[in-house]
C-alpha cells in the first residue's frame, strides 16, 4: 500500500507513506510507487498513528442496567452496583461484550487498550475471560491487561492471592487501589507491596491512585518513592490523580519534580473525572481532572484514557478517543495551539508510551495507522473526524465514507463537505 499526500500530526505536509511486509518502509514527499502496490490519495487529510486507550475497564463495559442502573451516577454507588452484578457474570456474557466493544474500538481507529480486570472475585472470572479476548483480537487489536483489586489489596481478604494467580495466568501489569483501602497507611503498604511485586516479576505497574476530592490524598507520592526506589523508572503510571487537582499549590510544586525524577507516567480520565467528583461540593464546583498542563510542563508524560463505556459508573461512551481528547481540552482549559496538539498526544502517542508500545509513524514501524476526514489534530478533535481507513500491519481493517450532508437550500450549492469550512 502507498499512502500520498498526507498530512501528518508534527505539521509535515504532502508526505506518502509506503507500506512493505506490514512495516513502514518508506517515509516522505514524492515516493515512487512500486508496481501492483495499491494507492489511496489522502487528499491532504490527516494521516496518524492510531488512537490508544491507557485506562479502560473492558470486564464492565456493555454491562449498563445489569442488574440495575446507577440512580445517582456517583463513583460509590458505582463500585456498589458492580459488586452486585459480579455474582451474576458469566464468562460468554463477558467475552461477548469485550468482543463488542472491540468492534467498535477498531471502526473508531482505536488499536491498542490497556483495560483494568478485577481479581477480587475468588472465581477470576472476568480475569479468564479477558486473558481469552486478548487471544482473539490479538490480530488486530493490542489488548494489555491489569491485574486490578478492585476492592482494595488489603481490605479484600483474597485479594492479593488473587491478583498473584492473575499474573501467573499471564495477566500484564500489576494494578492497585490504595485511597480505597482501609487507611492511609494501609494504602501506602499496598503500594509497596505492589510496587516490589513488580519488580520481582519484571512488570510494569499501572495503579488508581488518588482517585478522590481529598486534597490530603498522597498516594502519588508514595507510588513516585517506590518507583525511584526499585528502578521501576518508566514502567509506572498513576492512574486518575483527581486529589491534585485540590492539593495545595506549594506541595504540588514539590510532588511533580519527584514524579518526574521517577519518569512516572500519568493518565487522566476526562469524561469519568468530570462527572464523578467533586460530587459534594455545592458551588463553586472543582472539575475533579487532574492538573494536565502542569503535569506536561513538568516533563511528565500524560495520556488520557476512555475508563467507562456504559457501565455502572458511566452510561455514555462509543469508543471514540476524539471524544475523550475533547473533553480534556475543555476541562483543562488546553486552548493554545500546541496545547490542543498535546491533547491528541494524549490519545496517541503519550498513550502509546504508557503502554510500551511504538509511538510514531517512523519507517520500520509497524503499519499501524488512521486516515481521518481533517486537515491535522486540531481539526480532528474539533469535528470527531471520520476515521477514513484504518490499518494494523498494512491490512486494512476498517473503511469508512467521507461524512457529507446533501443540503436543498435556495441558491446554495446542492451538496456541500459538511465539515465547516477551516
Amino acid at each position: 500500500m502507498l499512502i500520498t499526500n498526507a498530512n501528518l500530526p508534527d505539521g509535515r505536509t504532502g508526505i506518502d507513506l509506503l507500506v512493505q511486509g506490514g512495516r513502514i518502509a518508506a517515509l516522505g514527499p514524492k515516493l515512487p510507487a512500486p508496481a501492483g502496490v495499491e494507492t489511496v490519495d489522502a487528499a491532504g487529510q490527516l494521516l496518524s498513528p492510531p488512537f490508544v486507550d491507557a485506562h479502560f475497564h473492558m470486564d464492565a463495559t456493555l454491562s449498563y442496567g445489569l442488574p440495575r442502573v446507577n440512580r445517582s451516577g456517583t463513583l460509590l454507588e458505582g463500585i456498589a452496583l458492580w459488586g452486585e452484578l459480579k455474582p451474576q457474570l458469566t464468562q460468554e456474557a463477558l467475552v461477548e461484550r469485550a468482543l463488542q466493544y472491540c468492534d467498535w474500538a477498531v471502526a473508531k481507529g482505536l488499536l491498542s487498550i490497556r483495560s483494568h480486570v478485577d481479581v477480587c472475585d475468588d472465581r477470576l472470572l472476568a480475569v479468564e475471560a479477558l486473558l481469552h479476548v486478548r487471544e482473539r483480537v490479538r490480530p488486530y487489536l493490542d489488548l494489555q491487561l491489569v491485574a486490578f483489586p478492585q476492592d482494595g489489596l488489603l481490605r479484600s481478604p483474597t485479594a492479593l492471592a488473587n491478583l498473584k494467580r492473575a499474573l501467573d495466568k499471564g495477566v500484564d501489569v500489576v494494578g492497585g487501589i490504595p485511597h480505597f483501602e482501609r487507611t492511609m497507611a494501609d494504602g501506602a503498604e499496598s503500594v509497596r507491596i505492589l510496587c516490589e511485586l513488580a519488580a520481582e516479576r519484571g512488570l510494569r505497574v499501572d495503579m488508581h491512585c488518588d482517585e478522590s476530592d481529598d486534597p490530603h490524598s498522597r498516594h502519588v507520592e508514595t507510588l513516585a518513592f517506590h518507583t525511584q526506589r526499585l528502578g521501576l523508572h518508566g514502567r509506572v503510571t498513576g492512574s486518575h490523580l483527581t486529589s491534585m487537582h485540590s492539593m495545595d499549590n506549594y506541595y504540588v510544586s514539590k510532588l511533580l519534580p519527584l514524579m518526574a525524577e521517577a519518569q512516572l507516567h500519568a493518565v487522566a480520565n476526562p469524561l469519568i473525572n468530570i462527572t464523578l467528583q467533586g460530587r459534594h461540593d455545592s458551588y463553586p464546583k472543582r472539575r475533579g481532572m487532574t492538573r494536565v498542563p502542569e503535569l506536561l510542563a513538568a516533563g511528565v508524560n500524560v495520556a488520557f484514557g476512555h475508563d467507562c463505556v456504559m457501565d455502572p459508573w458511566y452510561s455514555l461512551g462509543s469508543a471514540d478517543m476524539l471524544e475523550v481528547a475533547a473533553m480534556g481540552l475543555h476541562v483543562a482549559q488546553m486552548t493554545s495551539q500546541a496545547q490542543m496538539r498535546a491533547c491528541f498526544d494524549a490519545v496517541t502517542v503519550n498513550a502509546a508510551r504508557v503502554l510500551g508500545r511504538p509511538a510514531e509513524l517512523a519507517v520500520g514501524a509497524p503499519a499501524d495507522f488512521v486516515l481521518l476526514q481533517a486537515a491535522d489534530p486540531v481539526e480532528a478533535i474539533r469535528l470527531r473526524a471520520t476515521r477514513l481507513l484504518v490499518v494494523r500491519g498494512g491490512r486494512v481493517l476498517a473503511r469508512t465514507p467521507a461524512a457529507t450532508a446533501a443540503l436543498s437550500l435556495p441558491e446554495r450549492p446542492a451538496s456541500v463537505d459538511w465539515r465547516v469550512q477551516r
